[in-house]
């Protein structure tokens, strides 16, 4: 089926959807009830997390520009401060990991569709002295729930993808989360939401890599460990995700993130005692939408790897500082130094020199918040 919507996102195909109407006539009583529970709380605003991180690294190299794009997900909507937005927490692990400045300029918007991201590149590539370096693309919720045909979805995608590898930046792809997970959601529409979305991911994968992009599952965004610890890793409003959800996010995130730009340790060569492997680009699109945070990269054609890689733990939460190239630079004296409670949590634990420790995605694991 992922190589089917794939198949007719390429050539311009319509027909393929990811809901049938006998299934929707048969589950419209469940789907008005999960809505009138789902978002039954208040997600505050996304707060804004463009800037420059890790600037006491500031030096003769120039600094890594990071592009956000995508849904809710991607603005980090249901925290409250920018430090616990996934384009924050993905900017500081860029820049310890790089040892480099990170400029992060996110357009994501709350409630997009994969239609809207051709306006969400347009924004990013208008300037082209600040192309990014590289771009994570967060989307696919809100077309299964507004039920977007699959097809018209994934071609968005690839052409966002493609606008991007073009201009010269990497691009990952967080593809899209398992949305059967959500609590107010009941059997059979549970089942159904779940079948679907791994399917959109799938599709996704495909479009992705067969454009230069990697993808990374996002079942770890509303996967398991939100099924498992509903109350904590859920924001609010029982939807979007808290800062200990975002955060597990960007620890799946992260290591393609820092590979893409040749920055981690780890090679593309497959370890077979973590079940990587070279499979049809199909087969491993499949598997890594039953599998959280696994990676797919393009290889040779038609073929993909199939990653599972290590996670580290993230440095303490930082907040922005402004863009020096529009907000003037900042005193020398006060680069580097997170505001609010980030700053009194670095008064209290000295990051290492290598913040890393492996992980493997624990509640334990994750930074305080």
């Amino acid at each position: 089926m992922a190589r089917r919507i794939a198949a007719g996102a390429a050539y311009g195909g319509g027909s393929i959807g990811l809901l049938s109407a006998a299934a929707v006539g048969v589950l419209l009583a469940e789907v008005q009830l999960a809505k009138r529970q789902v978002g039954g709380g208040i997600a505050p605003v996304p707060p804004s997390a463009d800037g420059r991180y890790g600037v006491a690294f500031t030096g003769p190299a120039e600094p890594l520009r990071l592009g956000l794009l995508g849904d809710s997900t991607a603005a980090g909507q249901g925290v409250r401060r920018a430090g616990q937005t996934p384009g924050a927490l993905l900017a500081s692990g860029l820049s310890a990991v790089s040892e480099r400045p990170v400029d992060l300029r996110n357009v994501a918007q709350p409630g997009a569709r994969s239609d809207d991201l051709e306006r969400q590149v347009s924004l990013l590539l208008a300037d082209t002295s600040r192309t990014p370096d590289v771009c994570v693309i967060m989307i696919g919720a809100n077309d299964v729930t507004h039920r977007m045909p699959a097809t018209q979805s994934v071609r968005c995608l690839t052409t966002a993808v493609r606008r991007l590898r073009t201009a010269g930046a990497e691009v990952v792809v967080g593809t899209c989360p398992d949305l059967g997970t959500i609590e107010p959601v009941y059997q059979p529409l549970r089942w159904l939401a779940r079948r679907v979305s791994r399917q959109l991911a799938a599709a996704q994968t495909i479009g992705s890599v067969e454009q230069g992009g990697r993808t990374v599952s996002l079942g770890d965004l509303l996967g398991p460990e939100f099924e498992a610890n509903p109350r904590e890793l859920f924001g609010p409003d029982n939807y979007h995700p808290s800062a200990e959800g975002y955060a597990t996010a960007a620890m799946a995130l992260l290591p393609t993130l820092c590979a893409v730009l040749g920055l981690w340790p780890e090679s593309d060569r497959l370890d077979g005692a973590r079940r990587e492997d070279m499979l049809p680009v199909a087969e491993a699109a499949s598997q890594a939408a039953r599998e959280a945070g696994t990676e797919v990269t393009g290889a040779r054609a038609p073929w993909a790897l199939l990653k599972h890689r290590r996670r580290r733990r993230l440095p303490p939460a930082t907040e922005p500082h402004p863009h020096p190239e529009t907000h003037g630079e900042a005193p020398p004296e006060t680069l580097g130094e997170p505001q609010g409670d980030a700053h009194e949590e670095a008064h209290h634990e000295e990051a290492p020199k290598e913040p890393y420790g492996e992980s493997h995605g624990e509640s334990h694991n994750l930074p305080a918040n």
